[in-house]
């Protein structure tokens, strides 16, 4: 009651005493606390003393400078998906000298740029987040080595540990690509549950569908079958960790340069572990 009986006191006494209602606000304009004037009894003048120093103006000083405006917050640490320029170059032909495999080194951080990052996390044991942050671009300076199994040839090895297929020629890593492989979680097809897993092995590729291929359990963009059903194959989604039915994904582009570049016709072989 009172925050509304307040202003409707200080509205009837600007009625009677002609006072503007922009006052301080101290609460302590009660009606038998207001000082009474007549025509015969003026408002006594203030006395000044000369020896007194005048107290400076409260108002701030001409020569204030305004205060700085607060430097905003950076959206992200790093460089990530989206991001354009030099950095971003730098970025991808480091991850090329190492053989991470991106599509151009265009200072354009798209999805192969991402897929890399997050390739290089894998086999640096880093957060798999895809983001060049601080601690991956510290990494990436230094570099990682990555070692095969196969020792002559033309091998293509799925290491399912760390979720990377490895191009290897003669013992050596050429091209290194993010995948994801079987989830080892059930799944249900046609009213029959199984376990989503990718199987170790030595295989070869025996049929190949330089096309979207349908199945029972989703498409397959131009896959590469080494397995009976599995295949090696392009997928919108290749998260950081082991998320198929028991295929070893790939984005579209890199399986579409593993095609273009002839790194896996029919008989190539295909080491899981």
């Amino acid at each position: 009651m009172r925050a509304k009986f307040v202003p409707l006191l200080a509205a009837g006494l600007a009625t009677v005493f002609g006072l503007a209602a922009c006052g301080s606000g101290s609460g302590n304009t009660a009606a038998g606390m207001l000082p009474s004037l007549t025509p015969s009894q003026p408002a006594p003048s203030p006395t000044i003393d000369p020896t007194e120093t005048p107290s400076p103006s409260a108002s701030p000083s001409a020569t204030e400078l305004p205060k700085p405006a607060p430097t905003p917050s950076p959206t992200h640490v790093g460089l990530q998906s989206g991001d354009t320029g030099s950095q971003v170059l730098s970025l991808q032909k480091r991850l090329s000298s190492l053989g991470f495999w991106i599509s151009a080194a265009d200072g354009s951080y798209g999805q192969t740029t991402e897929q890399a990052v997050m390739a290089f996390q894998k086999a640096a044991g880093l957060e798999r987040d895809g983001v060049a942050g601080p601690l991956t671009m510290k990494a990436i300076t230094a570099g990682v080595s990555v070692t095969p199994r196969s020792t002559a040839g033309h091998v293509l090895e799925l290491d399912k540990a760390k979720q990377l297929l490895l191009i290897v020629n003669n013992g050596k890593v050429v091209d290194i690509i993010n995948t994801s492989t079987g989830s080892n979680q059930p799944y249900t097809s046609g009213g029959v549950t199984s376990i989503a897993t990718t199987p170790s092995g030595t295989f070869s590729i025996f049929r190949q569908v330089d096309a979207d291929d349908p199945g029972p359990l989703g498409d397959l963009w131009r896959p590469k079958y080494f397995n009976g059903g599995i295949a090696i194959h392009g997928s919108p989604s290749i998260p950081g960790y082991p998320a198929s039915h028991g295929c070893a994904r790939m984005s579209n582009a890199a399986i579409d340069w593993i095609w273009s570049s002839g790194q896996a016709p029919i008989g190539t072989q295909v080491v899981v572990y």
